[in-house]
């Protein structure tokens, strides 16, 4: 079934409240199951407040039922990309301002949540939800498509909010950060650089392993 008029607890009960399988594969890929599919504005908003302020709305769900749930939504793997992020039909203040809910969402999300290992390692004690946050930028939908005036802009603040997660003190936010810039190295290099170059200061006390991670990330050596 469509589901278009879904509230906004109704849409958090959808996505995150399924069982979490562990034999067979995710609830999403069932040929016949129910999947989201409101107008873009809604699904900005839902997002935004999800991002904004993520400890009440997920309150009450396992860390199991918040990877599955957000693979479902953000990964394109998954269900798709549905253009809402980059649909010209939401006002850009919107989407910019969705986009830079990202930080608090790491901040308040994954940085209480994520263990100290590295998912590029395959470190074998990692969180649940570490690879989740691992791939956030890898896996997430297109912020903006060629000809839509406001590219440019939409993709400066995808690149602030990169930088913004790389000064979290977390060692798995920090390396989706530079996961992420890594992806974006081949459009915006000296950006990139400045960025990367920034974080790795002399003076800086980085984890030896994800300083090489930052090397690899600065030439666009990610996977």
């Amino acid at each position: 079934m469509r589901l278009q008029e879904l509230t906004f607890e109704e849409w958090l009960e959808h996505a995150f409240g399924h069982e979490v399988r562990f034999q067979q594969a995710p609830w999403y890929f069932d040929p016949d199951h129910d999947w989201w599919d409101p107008r873009p504005a809604q699904a900005i908003a839902y997002f935004t407040r999800l991002f904004e302020d993520p400890a009440p709305a997920l309150k009450g769900f396992a860390d199991r039922q918040i990877a599955q749930g957000l693979t479902y939504l953000v990964n394109t793997m998954a269900s798709g990309d549905s253009r809402w992020f980059c649909s010209t039909e939401v006002p850009v203040r919107e989407r910019l301002r969705s986009v830079e809910a990202i930080v608090p969402f790491f901040e308040r999300l994954f940085k209480p949540r994520c263990t100290p290992h590295l998912s590029h390692l395959s470190e074998v004690d990692a969180g649940t939800l570490n690879g989740v946050c691992y791939m956030w930028w890898d896996a997430f939908p297109s912020l903006a498509f060629a000809g839509d005036p406001n590219l440019p802009t939409i993709h400066d603040c995808a690149l602030s909010t990169m930088e913004r997660t790389l000064h979290l003190d977390s060692l798995a936010c920090q390396e989706s950060a530079l996961h992420g810039l890594g992806h974006w190295q081949s459009g915006h290099q000296e950006r990139v650089a400045k960025i990367i170059d920034e974080f790795c200061a002399p003076d800086a006390k980085i984890d030896a392993r994800l300083l090489a991670y930052a090397k690899s990330a600065r030439c666009g050596c990610v996977l």
